[in-house]
């Protein structure tokens, strides 16, 4: 799901599904039906360009997608516009906000300090972290590190700052708040219950990676995966706040007449601010996926997942059977009559970009989409987005069957 700012997808669930009780079954229903489309006939460049469109008809302002088959071979496609004033076309190498995503960048960096015994999964999240100003609810003792990397440690994201009407934008984008001051909000805050998406429990993590490193979360990242797999369009951006050019500007749909240019924005977590391109996404997950990130235990518990569907946000945007791992969700993949399986993913959304992404279980074939528009004012609307998209990474992964 998302990164940092709280007027994101999952801030505005939280409101639409308190507002309309029930709701969240019927949605997370249409959700699993879409995904289990097969795919359709057309050849996969083809079937790739109407998707893009098909996401940009819905009021998307921008779309840009990329997919690598098993050869290697790469398609992308774009639909819309960069710019609602100047109409300039959308790059199909443009930069985006990688927002959640980077999770999963967290995750690999975690997992392999475990291969290499610098920590442990199991080391309550109190040992490295024992000068945190604690809430007199959570017990830091019983929250594991892995508990933080798949979202079961009821660290709660309540206390966060965002915005969620383009007046708060205004007020807010350019605020900047270290670590430790969003940690204590969130220490201020009622823990929560069961599975918890939480971008709090990943702020941790990033600073139990530089305690146990000695260095910055960020520099660990960048050695560890981006310089080794030439992610050379992957970078941090800090408390920047833009991005490198090319870009699509990033728009926040916050109703009719309330269509809001977010793009200009200090990310709440500098240590998760990073932005991305539809091919570098793809390396990442094909990297990943095909065994040349993390040793076989390490990739095994990272899939090793719990299940999502009685969290009311995870049931309205992913189908039934999703389980999230370690900062890894995998995803029911029904080729039709290739039979069913998982794909392996994590989106991410945040200011107005919103990406879905996902590679096979071998990585030799995978998709990224990225819109430069998030509709976020109704829970249709929301979740409608989310089946687009969600629909074109099904087809590319199931694309020949």
């Amino acid at each position: 799901m998302t990164s940092n700012r709280r007027s994101d997808r999952r801030s505005n669930l939280r409101k639409h599904l308190a507002v309309a009780a029930g709701a969240a079954v019927l949605i997370a229903t249409g959700t699993a039906a879409a995904s289990a489309q097969p795919a359709h006939t057309a050849p996969p460049a083809q079937q790739l360009q109407r998707d893009v469109e098909a996401i940009h008809a819905l009021g998307i302002s921008g779309v840009q997608a990329r997919t690598v088959g098993p050869d290697g071979r790469a398609s992308a496609a774009t639909a819309g516009t960069a710019d609602l004033r100047t109409g300039r076309p959308v790059s199909p190498d443009g930069y985006f906000r990688m927002a959640s995503t980077s999770k999963t960048l967290i995750a690999t960096v975690v997992l392999q300090l475990e291969a290499e015994g610098k920590l442990s999964l199991d080391d309550p999240v109190g040992r490295w972290l024992p000068d945190v100003a604690w809430g007199t609810d959570y017990d830091p003792a019983r929250i594991t590190l892995r508990d933080l990397l798949r979202h079961t440690g009821g660290i709660s994201d309540a206390g966060l700052p965002g915005y969620r009407t383009a007046q708060e934008y205004d007020e807010q984008h350019l605020l900047v708040y270290s670590s430790e001051e969003l940690v204590a909000r969130a220490m201020a805050q009622k823990p929560a219950k069961g599975w918890s998406y939480s971008n709090t429990g990943y702020i941790m993590l990033s600073m139990v990676i530089e305690r146990a490193t000695g260095r910055p979360s960020h520099q660990e990242v960048e050695d560890r995966i981006l310089h080794p797999l030439g992610m050379a369009r992957t970078r941090w951006t800090g408390t920047s706040p833009t991005l490198p050019r090319p870009h699509a500007r990033a728009y926040e749909f916050y109703g009719p007449g309330a269509e809001k240019d977010v793009t200009v924005q200090v990310p709440v977590s500098s240590e998760l601010s990073w932005v991305t391109t539809t091919r570098d996404e793809n390396t990442l997950f094909r990297a990943l996926l095909s065994g040349r990130l993390l040793a076989p235990r390490q990739l095994a518990a990272m899939k090793d997942g719990v299940d999502v569907s009685g969290n009311p946000q995870a049931a309205a945007m992913w189908p039934e059977g999703t389980r999230y791992g370690l900062g890894l969700v995998g995803i029911p993949l029904d080729c039709g009559a290739g039979g069913k399986g998982t794909y392996w993913s994590h989106e991410g959304g945040d200011g107005g970009y919103i990406t879905l992404n996902g590679a096979t279980e071998d990585g030799r074939r995978s998709a990224v989409v990225s819109m430069s528009e998030a509709r976020g004012d109704s829970l249709e609307h929301i979740v409608a987005q989310e089946k687009a998209a969600g629909a074109l990474i099904e087809h590319a992964l199931c694309a020949g069957g």
